[in-house]
């Protein structure tokens, strides 16, 4: 049963995608499909760019296939930003971001919530939060229908995002949901994640600072990520051994545990195919638990 209610995917599409001679990625979910795989984030990393009639048909395939969906906020959000103009661009790129997300049934909205600037840490995390609540306002109309926006675990030392404080930001309203992306958290910490101890001081945060139903639902992006003394430098793949973390030890909790996240697979060039690796692991290490 929790076979089923993980959900594992790309962001975006893998190169192989555009090499069988897909254009469109209206053809994502029947491609997905037939792999194998059940969710899909289509990224609006550069721009909500995507029209009303497009998205639509995106939603069709995606329900007609079964593939889960989730947007990506551009990357150039934050919710730090002291210029009151930026502050309105911010709001309307989440807001824009929604409205995709109504449009073709996506769910979650993964967002970055910014970075500190000349701000101290403190500073710029009341500024975020005073941000987000007046964008929560406006969002509650999306809220409404079941759309989460989903602050994400940031990978490089300047950027608002570490774990603690995206639950801080998830604890302001119930429908905020966290994205653990735990190849921005090893990063961070230089190859902090060696272990099955390490992962489960992660979920027992997130379990202990939620205490409902987000605490097994969360969002999850995952890659192996190359990082230096400032944090993360570039995505890699599965096969990029020399990089971390391992996904194994979280699997086997994962199936331990009953929990039921939505897993993206963020790995550079071939999202979709390490996805599916991802989504074998644990379906070997759920057999394993039972």
């Amino acid at each position: 049963m929790l076979i089923k209610t993980i959900k594992f995917g790309p962001s975006g599409n893998s190169d192989s995608f555009y090499e069988q001679g897909h254009k469109s990625s209206i053809d994502m979910p029947k491609w997905l499909h037939d792999m194998g795989l059940n969710a899909y984030e289509y990224p609006c990393t550069r721009g909500v760019n995507i029209k009303r009639e497009t998205a639509q048909k995106l939603g069709f395939e995606a329900q007609k296939h079964d593939i889960f969906l989730s947007i990506h906020a551009p990357y150039y959000i934050n919710l730090a930003a002291q210029d009151q103009h930026k502050q309105e661009k911010n709001k309307q790129y989440l807001l824009d971001s929604l409205q995709a997300a109504q449009w073709m049934g996506a769910k979650r909205v993964v967002f970055h919530p910014g970075s500190c600037g000349k701000l101290n840490r403190e500073k710029a995390m009341d500024l975020a939060i005073t941000s987000l609540e007046k964008i929560l306002e406006d969002a509650e109309p999306f809220i409404k229908q079941g759309i989460s926006l989903c602050p994400e675990t940031m990978g490089k030392q300047n950027q608002l995002g570490i774990l603690d404080e995206v639950l801080y930001i998830c604890s302001l309203h119930e429908s905020l949901l966290p994205t653990i992306d735990f190849g921005h958290i090893n990063a961070l910490g230089n190859g902090s994640i060696k272990s099955k101890q390490d992962y489960t001081y992660i979920l027992d945060q997130i379990q202990h600072r939620l205490k409902d139903e987000r605490a097994y639902k969360f969002h999850v992006h995952f890659s192996r990520i190359e990082y230096t003394k400032a944090g993360e430098k570039k995505h890699c793949t599965l096969s990029d051994i020399q990089y971390g973390p391992e996904f194994e030890p979280l699997a086997e909790l994962l199936a331990e545990r009953e929990l039921h996240p939505v897993i993206v697979c963020e790995s550079r060039n071939n999202m979709a195919e390490d996805a599916l690796k991802l989504k074998k692991i644990f379906e070997e290490k759920i057999h394993l638990v039972n």
